[in-house]
């Protein structure tokens, strides 16, 4: 907490007198925080930036290591958001995995969240699993919709970049005509069941899209802490949203990545925490944001692609995009269409260097 404290010390002049929208416990398993830990950590942030009024405060939770208790304090502490990493509700899905709970468990803790009295939930699930047929998939939708969380998010397996799955695959995953069906399949059902699709792999009831992962997919400005964080954030003067007057060239200003230590053992013996801190070069700010401005259902206007990056739109891949069908535009709006959106690596990637 010390070490956490500090490093917010550090990060806060980057928020530049701004309150925030939200905060989000992530990365690995929060939930083993105390009530009162936590309680401690969000009067320092509200001391040090300050949190605006109803702001969306989520805690990652591991449905292995829930407690009736600690849910009780996770509210009390000012958390009014939990994230459950269910993944499946298959407990031979879930052992491949390497997860700790079986699908009794997120359930229990579950009922345990909406006993505290927590009115906004999210449950991860994934699809594409090891052995995973289309009919099992649907029996994890099914078991979300008996639950009725108020958000899901539901997304396929990948093989991540040094992890155990990575040097060691795994056997009889789908290859990709199944994939598509298992995609299609899914989607139906969570359709069917009333969540809506707002982004990729998020879906939601009415009002209960996540604030803190819009903010990322409209490429807004972030602070972290925490071993391995990542932080963006810009400076830069007030600009103009006319947009028969934008002018690039008069709106210079920059956009910082930070990250930090990695392994939690040197983030807490170093004074300084942070392992890069880096200017993201203007070029590449329209790519940054289509990266992931895309990834929503509605889009984005052209005036916030213009005030978060300091770039017109022309030129930058856009009419690209528009000729191949991958993208539309109605007014200002910009959006994926049905065939950009299956294939969105090909739409974000026309405007990659124009």
């Amino acid at each position: 907490m010390a070490a956490l404290l500090a490093d917010l010390e550090e990060e806060a002049p980057l928020a530049e007198g701004r309150k925030l929208i939200s905060v989000f416990f992530g990365g690995g398993t929060p939930s083993l925080f105390s009530g009162g830990a936590l309680r401690a950590i969000l009067e320092g942030v509200r001391e040090r930036v300050g949190l605006a009024p109803g702001a969306e405060v989520t805690l990652e939770t591991n449905p292995g290591t829930a407690e009736f208790d600690r849910f009780e304090a996770y509210l009390e502490a000012g958390v009014n958001r939990l994230s459950f990493g269910v993944q499946s509700f298959d407990d031979a899905a879930l052992k491949r995995l390497g997860r700790i709970h079986g699908g009794a468990e997120a359930r229990r803790a579950f009922g345990m969240a909406r006993a505290a009295g927590f009115d906004n939930i999210n449950v991860d699930l994934m699809y594409a699993l090891p052995a995973q047929s289309i009919a099992l998939a649907l029996a994890d939708i099914e078991s979300a919709r008996d639950l009725a969380p108020e958000h899901l998010s539901h997304y396929q397996l990948t093989l991540e970049p040094g992890t155990v799955f990575a040097r060691f695959p795994p056997r009889e995953l789908p290859d990709d005509d199944a994939l598509a069906d298992m995609q299609d399949a899914t989607q139906a059902a969570i359709a069917a069941a009333g969540w809506r699709q707002y982004e990729v792999s998020a879906y939601a009831k009415e009002g209960r899209r996540s604030i803190h992962n819009l903010n990322y997919w409209n490429f807004g400005d972030y602070l972290a802490i925490g071993a391995g964080a990542h932080s963006k954030t810009t400076s830069a003067p007030a600009l103009r949203t006319e947009r028969a007057t934008f002018d690039e060239n008069q709106c210079g200003f920059q956009v910082r990545r930070r990250t930090r230590v990695r392994n939690p053992n040197d983030y807490l013996a170093t004074a300084s925490r942070i392992a890069e801190d880096r200017i993201i070069a203007s070029e590449q700010l329209p790519f940054e944001f289509v990266l992931n401005a895309l990834r929503l259902t509605n889009g984005f206007d052209i005036e916030t692609f213009e005030q978060r990056t300091g770039r017109a739109l022309a030129g930058r891949g856009h009419a690209n995009a528009l000729a191949r069908g991958l993208i539309e535009q109605n007014g200002n709006t910009i959006r994926a269409t049905a065939l950009g959106y299956r294939y969105l690596n090909d739409t974000v990637s026309c405007f990659l260097n124009g």
